[in-house]
């Protein structure tokens, strides 16, 4: 017989009318288990408007309140679908942040780690990002990003506010001062 869930807590028969608490139900066997399509769609409308791990898609079905077993049913057919890839969410994640935002390896990894991204998958993903780039131009891309088309390192005081933020951005500290060095004696010359 099929049930809803009222506002109040309460299930609701909709053939019968009547009303029984959710702890007056009899437990269902886990084959006689079956998908509401509620959390699934919500799910797929999540995943519609962008890419998202499965953590996070937990997350938010368990923010709007849905059941662990809707849950786990809706992530299990939203991967058999491939409408959900931890491996195709971490590479989006990672070419978001070096493509558009400039950010070093730190920092990615630290986006793909709050994404909820498995460290393997993490790490092959920021391999491969990481391995189409030229080294060096996406620190110079963030540099030049900071000091807005300027050239040159006016004094230490900026070199050091530079630094830092290059620091913040997830790169490397021998690769700032390699690049931070350089822009000092192109000044020099």
């Amino acid at each position: 017989m099929p049930f809803r869930r009222s506002r109040n807590g309460i299930r609701e028969s909709r053939q019968s009318g009547t009303n029984r608490k959710a702890t007056d139900q009899e437990p269902q066997a886990p084959e006689a288990r079956s998908l509401k399509p509620e959390a699934y769609v919500s799910a797929l409308t999540m995943l519609a408007v962008r890419e998202l791990s499965e953590a996070q898609v937990r997350q938010r079905l368990a923010r709007r309140e849905y059941e662990a077993d809707d849950i786990d049913l809706a992530i299990e057919r939203l991967k058999a679908e491939r409408a959900l890839d931890d491996a195709r969410t971490a590479g989006a994640i990672a070419r978001r942040e070096t493509a558009f935002r400039k950010r070093g390896k730190l920092r990615v990894q630290l986006a793909l780690s709050r994404a909820g991204i498995d460290r393997t998958v993490a790490r092959r993903a920021i391999d491969e990002t990481f391995g189409q780039l030229e080294p060096g131009t996406l620190i110079e891309a963030a540099l030049d990003k900071r000091l807005r088309g300027r050239k040159k390192v006016e004094d230490q005081a900026e070199y050091a506010r530079l630094y830092r933020y290059l620091a913040g951005q997830g790169f490397d500290s021998d690769e700032i001062r390699r690049v931070l060095d350089a822009r000092r004696r192109r000044t020099e010359d």
